[in-house]
């Protein structure tokens, strides 16, 4: 059982917190907090409901009792600024069909999907230029350019190797070159991050073992491409959640998924097929395919990077008329 304490009392250990809280590295403060919660929580908000208190003999209400208590809670452990990515899901439903904004079923993160889902989103003073593959777990959104940047060749060297972080050409343009014309607002959005680039094998249905098979390897840097599972799941239709080179629904999975845009691009994920080394693409009918070029075919090349959890989204809904817009910090 509790002990009855009177108003005066509380007022004095707040008091003494306070003092402590001043007098005293953080280390002490945290460790009266820890110790002394359970008292003092019990001394003032339990019985406040218990204890009719005399405002004006006291001058002192119950809630500025909890009130005191709140503020050193608060300084010990303040309240953390919600992500990008936090402000996304409080403000988008998580649906099952249809397009929109699904929980990923294989990782900690969220997908939109389908064919126009509202996931545009102004980055580097283009308005409703990209668009959100996902949220992640960490906070971050993962964005796509909708346009593609130019035709050009995953690898341009005689080298024959799928290793995007040897560095391949195009890994090297698109951190240098192409991260260079970017303005100094969005250079500073972005966050660099872990990419899974590890080979995947064509005509597989294994979507689990595929993603895992890309998580196998990692590269860490600003800029890549989308992942091929990552075009997969895009998609709304659950029938084309396969690597197979031809769909057996080609007409529709075509029509379910927003990153079909009628010509053929890159995506970061190689390829092991016979003795020749391959990186996955879209072709133009939006079926998942290899180049017969190999890595040195030229390609529709559509960016991909991560926006830092700590910008936030000042306006907008994600439409293509009203994208969401980013802060300038």
């Amino acid at each position: 059982m509790f002990k009855t304490t009177t108003i005066s009392e509380s007022e004095e250990i707040i008091k003494k917190i306070k003092e402590f809280s001043k007098k005293y590295l953080i280390g002490t403060i945290i460790g009266i907090f820890v110790f002394g919660i359970g008292g003092v929580y019990a001394t003032t908000y339990i019985q406040s409901n218990r204890i009719t208190y005399d405002h004006y003999a006291n001058s002192m209400s119950s809630t500025e009792v909890q009130g005191a208590i709140d503020e050193l809670y608060n300084t010990c452990f303040p309240p953390k600024s919600p992500t990008i990515g936090d402000t996304i899901l409080d403000e988008v439903p998580i649906v099952t069909t249809g397009g929109g904004l699904y929980k990923d079923e294989y990782e900690n993160r969220y997908f939109f999907k389908g064919q126009n889902p509202n996931n545009y989103i102004t980055f580097n003073n283009e308005p409703a230029g990209w668009r959100i593959i996902s949220i992640e777990g960490d906070g971050t959104i993962k964005i796509m350019k909708i346009d593609s940047i130019g035709e050009m060749a995953w690898e341009s060297s005689n080298i024959n190797d799928n290793n995007w972080a040897r560095p391949a050409t195009l890994n090297t343009y698109l951190n240098e070159t192409y991260y260079n014309s970017l303005n100094s607002i969005a250079k500073k959005q972005i966050e660099s991050h872990n990419w899974g680039i590890g080979l995947v094998k064509e005509n597989n249905n294994d979507l689990a073992n595929q993603i895992n098979a890309e998580n196998s390897k990692k590269w860490t840097g600003k800029i890549a491409l989308p992942t091929v599972s990552e075009y997969i799941r895009t998609n709304s239709n659950i029938t084309c959640n396969t690597f197979s080179q031809y769909s057996d629904n080609y007409y529709t999975c075509k029509n379910t998924t927003w990153m079909v845009n009628n010509d053929a691009w890159w995506t970061l994920s190689p390829c092991y097929k016979g003795s020749y080394l391959y990186v996955f693409l879209v072709n133009l009918g939006g079926n998942i395919d290899v180049s017969y070029n190999g890595i040195h075919n030229e390609l529709d090349v559509r960016p991909v990077l991560y926006l830092s959890s700590k910008i936030q989204i000042t306006g907008g809904n994600g439409s293509s008329s009203n994208p969401y817009i980013l802060s300038k910090t």
